[in-house]
């Protein structure tokens, strides 16, 4: 690790980053259109001890290739009706043409809550704090993802489909040799339906803007049809 980001600067990273992809637009951009996929299996193991566990293929260049798999688990304890906290760990593998796949590891801490209930929705968040190491360098980074989530009933009863908004920012802390940047690192956003699926089991299908500040005033802007399956139980 090269570069920590100071304390006092991670709030100001927040602050700008809804305004960096504006300005990104200025810079070198490239785009792509995308497909990710995301099989979740959640529950109770015992008492108030919960866990998930997910697969996710994301494709890209267009959907023509398999742009990463990740593979994730935690397990938690719910301290109250509207709070849990996790332990995870994650394997990520980036296939790369003609060359060795990059395979990323993270442990992550993770805080699930329940903040409100306005206009007749349900407002939550989620803050996930991640070490990662690569296969193609030394150190660990640190990175910081804050999701907020909106999510609103269009009928009056239960059974019908919810409106659905969220953004995800994320701050990496430090600088690593395998190309992580302390700053603004990328935004994610959402907007589509959550439809029921029997049970508590749930499926979220929609539009997702992923925009990442990369180096030397370039970004990258995807554009992703986001399917996702909750398995409850």
């Amino acid at each position: 690790m090269k570069r920590l980001v100071p304390p006092a600067a991670i709030a100001a990273s927040l602050a700008a980053c809804l305004a960096a992809a504006p300005n990104g637009a200025m810079a070198q951009m490239s785009e792509d259109q995308q497909v990710w996929v995301n099989l979740t299996a959640m529950g109770s193991l015992k008492d108030r001890l919960v866990y998930f566990a997910e697969v996710q293929p994301r494709s890209g260049d267009g959907v023509d290739r398999l742009d990463q798999l990740l593979l994730r688990g935690a397990v938690g304890l719910k301290l109250s009706p509207a709070l849990t906290v996790y332990q995870g760990y994650a394997h990520v593998i980036v296939p790369r043409d003609a060359a060795r796949d990059v395979n990323e590891e993270r442990s992550f801490q993770q805080i699930s809550w329940q903040i409100a209930r306005p206009f007749g929705g349900e407002l939550s968040g989620r803050t996930r704090f991640e070490q990662r190491w690569r296969s193609d360098g030394d150190d660990m980074g640190l990175r910081l993802r804050q999701m907020i989530r909106f999510e609103k009933p269009l009928r009056t009863d239960a059974k019908g489909p919810n409106a659905l908004l969220w953004t995800e920012p994320f701050i990496a802390l430090n600088d690593t040799d395998w190309g992580a940047r302390a700053g603004f690192d990328r935004v994610r956003s959402f907007g589509g339906l959550e439809l029921p699926l029997g049970g508590a089991s749930t499926a979220e299908i929609g539009y997702l803007n992923e925009y990442i500040n990369q180096t030397a005033g370039r970004s990258r802007m995807n554009h992703i049809a986001s399917i996702t399956l909750f398995f409850r139980h």
